[in-house]
């Protein structure tokens, strides 16, 4: 049945139902800081085939039980076991039976953030993935689904708001008018990391919406009070949300009540409970003084997506945990395309691609690597990865292109038809699609079951006096931890042939892979395509739209980059040629520095090429700022692969940004003095990329002398957070002499700010100064620094950890010491964000051998000490494999 101890492992190959179903669950919570009394009906039933007695056994997590009963009778002492991690009941009747379980948790106390906890005087729960067993003894599995019905009592004074999943059924007042009660409902079966309660003094922001049969729904954001007005864009993303949803997707709300709260200590983003989401603050609360616009994108991202998980994710939930890609990877294609479609879909593309690569990509090349659908894992906290999450949102996206856009659509209608209140599997879903387009899906499948990024390499040969252009493909996928070979995948290759006057070519493929569309269809490990009647030579571009998560390798001069720079149709591939340069170039220069040379100079043609974007006025400014920023050091770090030197990465990247400042400084004034007329403030796609594009324009200014003044004088009249914090951080990047009295003025404007607050912390973390990590160090006793709120953690030392890789692995090893001791320290209290942070040495054996031996020594640290949470010791022992 999967059931475990915390710590073991579970095999996907292992995978059976349970004996036993809960049809439905009747909670009962009496609220007490330190001893709440939970009371849970729980109506059982034998499934078909279960052996008459076979023991009954429920998951538990530290929990004290007060009684066990059974179809209202106590349960004598022999007739069960209990321990805090488990209840047993020997002998259950062969028949249905109700089994009530009263237990006493400890809110107050409970810093892990899992299960029910205290936030602030708010009491709330985060029940994915195993959290419930930390409130009650269950199947805490995501396919035992059951009927909810929740009833919570407390002191008015205390917790004046009363919520859980479902609608209101009924609610009361003590005769005294001291204490009070509320019951809610939910009539849609759930798994239990879908059950979520709330109770505390929180202030409401409201409003309504129309469904499309004409249903009107209660919408409810709840908030700290004061916050009030900074949840007002988290609403109208909301709203869209949800109209977005019945026109894309056809998808309905289908409760009366829609409701959002947002907490302050959370260790994910959101959470998407079934009509009660549970949100990071982060992620509902913005100003235009406090909030970035990648602050107002990001809300509107995730309020969609925890929206969107009402049908996947939530009406079609997961058999077992390793089917999340299911949910979640859809989920995530999902809020991409919503905003895609509420911005520029081209800007969308290139972030989310650059992401991707961040992350997942470094994730796939290291120790950390896994399938989208593993089959093995010993901690399931441990896999709310980028792979799960963005890689399986790049899945969904190939098999639209694989299949087209139409039989896509055919394909989730016959999703959400046939599967409605199942718990389903990643089969379950491409079959669907298989019968959907009439296409054989089952060569799909093995990117759920192969880790590691696949590399297409493409060779193109023209032959002028045959009018011929052949197309040679071949992929490849590296080893990663227990898949020494991989097989095959199906990958979609968009592609277009770009003929000497910019336009593509209207050509036809005559032999080779199929080719459909402007799609090339590669699905052995190598294929030729032969394109007749091509009138001239072209330059290919291909993966256009990054069509699949692959890296493309192909062998194009320096000319032909430029020229696709210049003239591609496809806004991505003109991006792509942008870094594929400048990637080449960084590598060199920084093997160079590595070993004890200098930077060779930077192509002027290139440099000259990003001057000529830069000033087009055709093209986004969004787009115009994204072309102008180079690959990152991660990036650089990833293509290097081995012997990594951080610093001469660094050194690189540095050189060649101060190179081009100094090349286009006068253009860059030009355009930067040109914008700077002002303008009201808008969190829309216009005004964010008008800002994107002058902030950029600053940092390559901040470099040379024309950007002194500027720095200072672009906070100073800054008028919203985003300029703001681009002109803090240049001056603090740069070492200006201001740096010291903006920090000052920021943390002074903004110290009641919290979300702001973190801003500062990241500031200084990323600095690229050898005395960051003294700072960290130093910030980590700042009164406003608080270990036990995982956003302030993320902000300083996961910033440092994540976002600063020269300062991390430094030569001297002290950055992995200074997480290694935090991680340590943290360990007992909040395990999931200690080992989310040593995610931060998944690339240490990319490292040059100096690095590596010192990142070893303090894994094995960890390692060694005992106890240690399962998700410390499984990211540690995964990093050490």
């Amino acid at each position: 049945m999967m059931s475990r101890h915390a710590g073991q492992a579970v095999r996907l190959a292992d995978y059976q139902p349970t004996l036993y179903a809960i049809e439905t669950v009747d909670l009962d919570f009496l609220l007490s800081p330190h001893a709440t009394l939970v009371t849970a009906r729980l109506a059982i039933v034998p499934r078909d085939g279960t052996d008459a007695g076979a023991p009954l056994v429920l998951d538990g997590d530290g929990l004290t039980l007060v009684s066990v009963s059974l179809d209202g009778r106590p349960l004598a002492a022999e007739a069960f076991t209990a321990t805090p991690d488990g209840l047993t009941v020997a002998t259950p009747p062969a028949r249905p039976f109700t089994l009530e379980i009263v237990t006493e948790i400890d809110p107050e106390a409970n810093l892990a953030l899992s299960g029910l906890y205290r936030s602030r005087g708010t009491y709330c729960t985060q029940c994915e993935a195993e959290g419930f067993r930390r409130i009650t003894y269950f199947l805490d599995r995501p396919d035992v689904l059951s009927i909810y019905t929740t009833r919570i009592e407390a002191p008015v004074a205390e917790a004046p708001i009363l919520l859980a999943n479902g609608n209101q059924i009924v609610s009361g007042t003590s005769a005294d008018g001291t204490r009070h009660f509320a019951v809610w409902h939910d009539p849609y079966p759930k798994p239990s990391y879908l059950f979520a309660m709330v109770a505390g003094d929180l202030a409401l922001v409201r409003d309504d919406f129309v469904t499309a049969s004409g249903r009107e729904v209660d919408l409810r954001i709840y908030v700290e009070h004061g916050n009030e007005d900074r949840a007002t864009y988290a609403m109208d993303a909301l709203k869209r949300s949800m109209r977005w949803d019945e026109e894309a997707f056809g998808r309905e709300y289908d409760l009366d009540i829609f409701m959002i709260v947002a907490v302050s200590d959370f260790n994910m983003g959101a959470m998407e409970n079934k009509g009660l989401n549970i949100f990071n603050d982060k992620y509902v609360l913005a100003a235009p003084e406090t909030a970035t616009d990648q602050d107002y994108t990001g809300i509107e991202g995730v309020i969609a997506h925890e929206y969107f998980h009402n049908w996947t994710g939530n009406r079609i939930t997961c058999r077992d945990w390793f089917q999340l890609c299911l949910k979640e990877g859809l989920t995530v294609f999902r809020d991409q395309e919503f905003s895609s479609d509420q911005r520029s879909r081209p800007v969308k593309r290139i972030s989310d691609v650059r992401t991707l690569r961040a992350q997942q990509f470094t994730e796939d090349a290291g120790p950390l690597a896994h399938p989208v659908r593993p089959e093995i894992y010993h901690e399931i906290n441990n896999f709310y990865t980028a792979t799960v999450y963005e890689k399986g949102a790049e899945l969904i996206r190939a098999l639209k292109t694989l299949i087209g856009a139409d039989a896509f659509a055919r394909g989730m209608d016959l999703y959400f038809d046939r599967h409605d209140g199942d718990a389903a599997t990643i089969e379950d879903f491409l079959a669907c699609f298989a019968e959907a387009s009439g296409s054989d899906l089952a060569p799909f499948l093995m990117w759920y079951r192969q880790a590691g990024t696949p590399r297409v390499t493409a060779r193109g040969t023209y032959d002028a006096e045959a009018r011929r252009f052949t197309l040679d493909l071949a992929q490849t996928c590296p080893p990663t931890p227990g898949q020494p070979t991989k097989l095959p995948v199906p990958i979609p290759v968009r592609f277009g042939l770009v003929g000497p006057n910019g336009a593509d070519l209207d050509v036809t493929a005559v032999s080779g892979a199929t080719v459909k569309d402007d799609v090339i269809h590669l699905t052995e490990a190598s294929q030729t395509v032969v394109f007749e009647g091509v009138a001239a030579r072209p330059v290919p571009s291909l993966l256009r739209a990054f069509s699949a998560p692959v890296v493309l390798d192909i062998d194009l001069p320096l000319e032909d980059r430029l020229f696709l720079l210049g003239h591609d149709s496809d806004p991505f591939n003109r991006w792509e040629a942008a870094q594929a340069i400048a990637t080449v170039a960084l590598k060199a220069a920084a093997a160079a520095i590595a070993a004890g040379g200098t930077s060779p100079e930077t192509d002027r043609s290139f440099v000259s090429a990003l001057g000529t974007v830069a000033a087009d006025e055709t093209l986004d400014h969004a787009f115009r700022a994204l072309v102008l920023q180079l690959p990152s050091e991660t990036d650089i770090a990833r293509e290097i692969g081995s012997d990594v030197d951080p610093t001469a990465i660094a050194a690189a990247r540095r050189n060649m940004r101060r190179a081009i400042a100094e090349a286009l400084a006068d253009t860059f004034a030009g355009l930067y003095d040109r914008l700077s007329t002002a303008e009201p403030f808008r969190p829309d796609a216009a005004g964010a990329g008008r800002r994107a594009f002058r902030n950029t324009l600053l940092d390559y200014l901040s470099l040379v002398p024309a950007g002194a003044g500027r720095m200072e004088r672009h906070y100073d009249t800054a008028d919203n957070m985003t300029d703001r914090l681009a002109a803090l951080t240049a001056l603090v990047f740069t070492g200006a002499a201001g740096a010291e009295a903006a920090l000052a003025d920021f943390y002074d404007r903004f110290k009641d700010h919290p979300l702001a607050i973190d801003k500062w912390f990241v500031v200084q973390a990323t600095a690229p100064s050898d005395d960051t990590l003294d700072t960290v160090r130093r910030l980590t006793g700042h009164p406003a620094f608080a270990f036990t709120n995982p956003n302030r953690v993320r902000s300083l030392v996961g910033a440092f950890s994540m976002a600063n890789p020269a300062q991390f692995n430094r030569p001297d090893g002290a950055g992995y010491a200074f997480l290694a001791s935090t991680a340590i320290d943290l360990d007992p209290r909040n395990p999931q964000l200690a080992a989310r942070l040593l995610g931060a040495f998944r690339s240490w054996r990319t490292m040059e051998p100096g690095r590596r031996a010192k990142a070893e020594v303090e894994l094995r640290r960890i390692a060694a000490v005992r106890p240690l949470s399962p998700d410390v010791t499984d990211i540690v022992g995964r990093c050490l494999a």
